[in-house]
Formats: structure tokens, C-alpha cells, sequence
């Protein structure tokens, strides 16, 4: 029994597997053991067969499609879950890296300096940005409809990252085979201009995802619409709206036109590739774009885009432009000595006058586009300052854009004549007047034998003839005869702060200085003998009104006697009459000043003021070539009288302070016996009537010095006056 079953177990394994394969075997035996098969039975077998071997058939062409599609879902869903995974993982990884979310915050915008003309007009704008931030709703509502048109049309609707915005943009890049459409959204490209790099890894596209979520999450739409156009880059230097509207367009964000918002917002895509100081016809045909967007997305009318495409091009120039920006660079320069370092955005109110600088800015380049060709000058400098110093007009250069060097503050130039009137004040401060003779004629100091521009001598003249005609050989010996120790203290005195060599030829202005402090120091024989600094700060405040710095130049000390520069001005009042500066006299204003040219025409300066202002003028080469015979009585006189002109206009005459006949001159000495020997000096030191021989020639009781005077005043013992600066110093 146990074999049997042994037996059976064996068989059937193999029965029932071969059962299908071997009917016909099957219904043999049945036979040879007798048994009889039912036909109906029989022939269900018989048909059995028949359609299992149909089936496996049938099920083959459609099985295989559905496996394979099974197949494709299984391993899509299996892939799927581990790219999720994995995706993750990266996410995990590299937002582990990150500092922890309650740490973040919106890092502060890189500060802006505006700077403003004294009546409040904006010049520039200084800083990282080169501009300040706006609301929303203070800037032209065009800007952020072009902006969202072009760059996230479903800002408003996205929670940070914009999926269909993705997919779209990989369509476009894989049927264009190249990078031509991009998918991050503003708050995104927000999130890499605040935080990330510019490089483009995996690690840095997690974090800007991360950083998008966090920002919508913190701040509303508009707060990210409002950063993102505030610091987002326009091309040429200009970050945020209103720095690219002024940078472009020469106008605040809020003025822009539909036009000009459709080429800002175009320059998005390619900020110096794009800009229309670089491209102009580049920078149109993106704009075109961005309107297109917009009247595609209904947000703009078909008569609004009709007059955009109508508006003329834009067409910027490649650089900042306007001699504001002089102005500009001087206030950035000065403005940490004042306040320190710079961490919030600043307002610094100027005491420019823009109309001014307008004028003095169209007088120099007309004098250097009608003249500067066939004369050989290439550049010039203009700076004007009120009876205060307070600067109303300062031009650096011929063109800020060709080069930004300011030659009217940071030029180092020999002033030539222009230093005489110094020189002239330290003599009548020792009791000389206008009316005193010296004889033009050879002079040897030293090894140095100066000469007259003319090549001639006019034998005895009054102090006021020499300087009306600007002669060398009495300038000269003045300056022997009071020192040149006490020409440099007098000039430093009045203004003059660059350094001076104390040696006679300083009487011909060979001490470099600045047309600036060369104008400043003028300024006390304008307003009567107070000094004037230069200053073109006004004042410095926060963007909320918190004051800073205010200028303290209200109560300026006396550094001349008026009486002096009664004498001063009078003097000068003849050389812009009658003398080498002709050609700047004023139509019914009263005018005073003195020209200066330097050896071989290098240099050629004006410098000359009314009641109201005090205006420098200087003409040359920055290479320092030989201008072809351009004297301080020609260009420089001619453009100061455009300019002063100009600035006078509409307004009352006002008389320079020359007082009356020519007093004795008196300088604050010691109290006590000793003022009143002072005072009895001065009497001494009172000018004679003057009168004149049979040749005309006027005489005083002064002496002429000999035509050699050596290395120190030369005349008699027994004539030899004692002057007021010896007593003041013990001689």
C-alpha cells in the first residue's frame, strides 16, 4: 500500500502537468483498460484542447500592449517615488546647509545719496544703486504692468514658483534646442538678487526655491513687486526704476511713459546687452516685445500702444551726463568728513543753482566748440560762489561723459597774473594806496629778471596802472619790498590753501592752486573783507528729515580791512575797464576782476566778480600743451561775460563796496600807548597829493626803487620808511 501510494504521488505531479499536452494518450488507455468514454464527454475533450490552444493565441498580441503598458505605468510610479525621493533628499541636503528660517530676514538696500540743487531740484543720485526706493505708488503705474507682462504673467496668482510658467519655458527651450525662455518667477529672480549668487548650480536653485516660499509667506504681492523693482538691474550702473528712469530718460520713475516702462522693463532680460546706451535699436525692438505682452494681456488699450510705438527712440548716452555730475563727485568726496560713513539713504540739499549751472555749463562748451579747434584747447573749468563761498555753479570739464576729472577742484594750475591781486593787498596792508608810483622798468632779483607781456616799459605809474595793465616789474617789487613770506601769508589768509613756494617770483603766479580757492579767496574784496569759504554742502538729512550736518559759514571772520578792499576793488574795477580785462565788461553792472596766462599759453584765466558773485574761469590742455596764443583776456574774459551775463539778467545794478577817497589803512595792533603810536603811524603812512611833472608822470612821497633791487627791499637809510607790519612784529 505504501508503494502505491507512493507510486500515485509520483504520477500525478506528472498527470496532471501533461494532461493538456497529451489527450489523445489519455483517452488510449482509457480504452485498454476497458473503459468506455462517453461520446458527449468525449467530445467536450476533443474541444477543450482545441480552445486552450486558441486562447494563449488570442491573448498574445493584446497581453503583450497591456503588459507593457502595466509595465511602463509599475516602473513610471517606481521611479517616480524614488526621484521624489531623491529629489528630497537634495531639498534636505542643501536646505540643511541653510541658516535656520527664523535668522532670515530682507538684507538692507545699499544706500543712496540724492543730491539736490538749492531749490530742491534733483541733480544725482550716488551709491551702490545709483538711485533711491520707491513705493508702488510712487512710480509710474506702467512699470510694474510692463514688468509682470514679461517676466510673470501669473504673479499674482503663484505661491512662489510657477509650474505652468516652467513647463512652458522647457517646451520652448527643447523644441528651440537652446536657453531662450526662462521659468523662474519675480519672486524668485527676488530671492537670488538678495540673497544667492549669480551662479548657476543645483545647490543655488534649491536655496532660490526655498527663499521664493519663505518670501511669499512674509511679505504680500506687492511688497515683493516693490523690492524687486527697487534693486533688480537696469544695465549701465543704474539698480532700481527711478535710477534707470534718470539714468535713461533724464526723468523720475513717476514720469515715465508707456514707451519708456516697455524698454525698461525689456532691459530685463539682458541689462547690458539691452541698453539703449549701448544698443538703441536692440533696446526698441525688445520693448516692441513687452507691448505686445501687455496687449495680449489686456493691459493696455490698442490706443495706447499705437502712441507708444509712435514715440520717438530713446537715445542714451553711454555714460552719466551734465555737469551736475561734477557737482556730484565733489558732494561724495566731502560728505564722510561730514557725517561719517554712509548706512542709510541720505538727502544732501546743495547750494548749486541749477539755472546757473545750466548757463556756465552752455557758455564753456560754446566757447570750446566755436574756438577750441583752431586755438588748440581741449578743456576748461568754471566755478562760481556767492559773498559767502556757497558754490552756484561749478563745471569740472568740457563733457562729464568723455572725463570725469574735475579740473575746477582737483587741477593744480599756475594762476599767472591772476595771483597779483595777493600781492597787491599785502602792500596796501602795510600803507601803500592805489595812487603809490613804482617805475616799470628792468629789474634783476637775484638771477631772475622778470619782463612785461608786452616787451615794454612805461617808466614811473601809479600801484593802480600797474595792476590795470598787469605789469610784471612793479608786481615784482612789491613783493620785495613786503616779502615773500608775507604775499603767502596774506594769499593763505584770503583763501588760498594749496601750497606755496615763498620766493619772488610768486608776483607772477608760479604757485600752483585751484580755480576754486583762486575764485574763494577773490571773495573778500567782494563782500568787504570777509572770508568766504567754498562750500557746496548745505545741508545733510535723512530720508525722514533728520538734520545731520548744516553748514556753519553764516558769521565768517575778517581777513582784510575793508578799507583794503575798497582800494582792491577799485584797482580791479579799472582792469576790467580800461585794462587787459576788457572783454569782461558787464552791460550795466559793475564789474571788477584780473586775467592770468601762464608761460608759453599754457594756462588762461579770468577771475572776476560784481556785488552778487565771484566767477573763475580757466582754459587749457590736461596735457599741458602750448595753447595758440590764448590769453586770460581772451576766451576765459569772453566767457565769463556770457556767463555773468546771463546770471544777471533781470536783476537791479548793485555797487562793489569802494568806498570813498583813498583812507589811511588801519590794522587791529596792540591797546594802549602803543595803539597810539600805531594810530600816529598810520597818519604817517597817509597818502601825499599827488603831482604830476612836465611828462605827466605822477609822484608821491614814496621812492622808486632802483631797477636792480637784489635779494631785499633797496633804498636809503636816511629815507627808509618803517612800515606797520615792522612795528606789529618788533623791527
Amino acid at each position: 500500500m505504501a508503494r502505491k501510494k507512493t507510486t500515485r504521488s509520483r504520477i500525478e505531479p506528472s498527470f496532471e502537468g501533461s494532461r493538456s499536452q497529451g489527450s489523445s494518450r489519455t483517452i488510449a488507455d482509457d480504452r485498454v483498460a476497458g473503459k468506455t468514454t462517453p461520446k458527449s464527454t468525449t467530445a467536450k475533450r476533443r474541444k477543450k484542447p482545441q480552445s486552450k490552444a486558441r486562447k494563449p493565441r488570442g491573448r498574445t498580441s493584446r497581453g503583450r500592449i497591456t503588459g507593457a503598458l502595466r509595465s511602463m505605468v509599475y516602473w513610471c510610479c517606481v521611479l517616480g517615488i524614488w526621484g521624489g525621493i531623491a529629489i528630497a533628499g537634495v531639498v534636505i541636503f542643501y536646505g540643511a546647509r541653510m541658516p535656520s528660517a527664523a535668522t532670515w530676514s530682507i538684507p538692507d538696500r545699499p544706500p543712496n545719496v540724492k543730491i539736490v540743487s538749492v531749490k530742491g531740484e534733483t541733480m544725482a543720485n550716488r551709491g551702490a544703486t545709483g538711485g533711491e526706493a520707491l513705493l508702488l505708488g510712487d512710480m509710474s503705474p506702467y512699470i510694474p504692468e510692463a514688468v509682470i507682462a514679461i517676466e510673470d504673467r501669473r504673479f499674482y496668482s503663484h505661491f512662489g514658483v510657477d509650474p505652468i510658467g516652467l513647463a512652458r519655458a522647457m517646451v520652448s527651450n527643447l523644441t528651440a534646442g537652446g536657453m531662450v525662455q526662462g521659468g523662474s518667477t519675480l519672486t524668485q529672480q527676488l530671492a537670488k538678487n538678495l540673497f544667492l549668487s549669480p551662479e548657476r548650480t543645483v545647490e543655488r536653485k534649491v536655496q532660490e526655491v526655498l527663499l521664493a516660499f519663505w518670501l511669499e509667506h512674509r511679505f504680500t504681492k506687492d511688497q515683493i513687486l516693490e523690492m524687486y523693482l527697487n534693486r533688480v538691474y537696469f544695465g549701465s550702473g543704474a539698480y532700481g526704476v527711478e535710477a534707470a528712469s534718470r539714468r535713461y530718460f533724464r526723468k523720475p520713475a513717476r514720469d515715465v511713459s508707456l514707451a519708456e516702462a516697455a524698454l525698461l522693463a525689456g532691459l530685463l532680460k539682458a541689462p547690458s546687452r539691452l541698453s539703449p546706451a549701448r544698443d538703441p535699436k536692440a533696446a526698441e525692438a525688445r520693448s516692441q516685445v513687452v507691448l505686445a505682452a501687455m496687449r495680449e494681456q489686456g493691459v493696455v488699450s490698442d490706443t495706447e500702444i499705437a502712441t507708444a510705438l509712435t514715440s520717438p527712440q530713446v537715445r542714451a548716452k553711454s555714460y552719466w551726463t551734465g555737469s551736475e555730475n561734477y557737482v556730484a563727485d565733489l558732494v561724495m568726496q566731502r560728505l564722510p568728513d561730514l557725517v561719517g560713513k554712509i548706512t542709510e539713504d541720505l538727502v544732501v540739499d546743495t547750494t548749486i543753482d541749477f539755472q546757473l549751472q545750466h548757463e556756465a555749463e552752455k557758455a564753456l562748451r560754446a566757447t570750446l566748440e566755436n574756438n577750441g579747434a583752431k586755438l588748440n584747447v581741449s578743456q576748461g573749468a568754471l566755478v562760481s560762489i556767492d559773498g559767502t563761498g556757497a558754490v552756484r555753479a561749478l563745471i569740472g570739464g568740457r563733457e562729464y561723459a568723455t572725463s570725469q576729472f574735475d579740473r575746477a577742484t582737483d587741477a593744480l594750475r599756475q594762476p599767472g597774473s591772476a595771483f597779483k591781486p595777493f600781492v597787491y593787498a599785502a602792500a596796501l596792508e602795510q600803507g601803500r594806496t592805489p595812487l603809490s608810483v613804482r617805475n616799470d622798468a628792468p629789474v634783476k632779483i637775484g638771477k631772475w629778471t622778470p619782463e612785461n607781456y608786452d616787451g615794454k616799459y612805461r617808466g614811473k605809474v601809479t600801484l593802480s596802472d600797474a595792476l590795470t595793465h598787469s605789469l610784471n616789474t612793479v608786481a615784482a617789487q612789491l613783493v620785495m619790498e613786503v616779502g615773500p613770506k608775507t604775499v603767502v601769508q596774506t594769499a593763505r589768509r584770503l583763501g588760498i590753501e594749496a601750497p606755496m613756494k615763498a620766493n619772488a617770483s610768486i608776483a607772477l603766479g608760479t604757485s600752483e592752486v585751484t580755480l576754486l580757492e583762486l575764485t574763494g579767496a577773490y571773495a573778500p574784496f567782494m563782500n568787504g573783507g570777509y572770508k568766504a569759504t567754498p562750500h557746496v554742502i548745505r545741508r545733510v538729512s535723512t530720508h525722514d528729515g533728520k538734520v545731520l550736518y548744516e553748514n556753519t559759514y553764516d558769521n565768517p571772520p575778517r581777513v582784510i580791512d575793508p578799507a583794503v578792499a575798497a582800494m582792491m576793488n577799485q584797482m580791479l574795477v579799472r582792469v576790467v575797464e580800461e585794462g587787459t580785462g576788457r572783454k569782461a565788461r558787464l552791460d550795466g553792472w559793475p564789474a571788477a576782476g584780473k586775467t592770468g596766462t601762464t608761460q608759453s599759453y599754457r594756462d588762461a584765466l579770468f577771475v572776476g566778480y560784481t556785488a552778487n558773485l565771484a566767477t573763475g574761469v580757466w582754459f587749457g590742455n590736461d596735457n599741458g600743451k602750448p595753447m595758440k596764443n590764448v590769453t586770460g583776456g581772451g576766451l576765459p574774459a569772453e566767457t565769463w561775460k556770457q556767463f555773468m551775463q546771463a546770471a544777471h539778467e533781470g536783476l537791479p545794478p548793485a555797487r562793489l563796496p569802494m568806498g570813498g577817497p583813498m583812507p589811511p589803512v588801519a590794522i587791529d595792533g596792540p591797546s594802549g600807548a602803543d595803539g597810539d603810536a600805531v594810530a600816529g603811524l598810520v597818519r604817517d603812512l597817509a597818502p601825499v597829493p599827488v603831482s604830476r611833472d612836465a611828462t605827466g608822470a605822477t609822484d608821491n612821497n614814496f621812492l622808486t626803487p632802483p631797477a636792480d633791487i637784489g635779494s631785499a627791499p633797496a633804498q636809503p637809510d636816511g629815507n627808509k620808511r618803517t612800515t606797520l607790519l615792522d612795528i606789529l612784529m618788533g623791527n
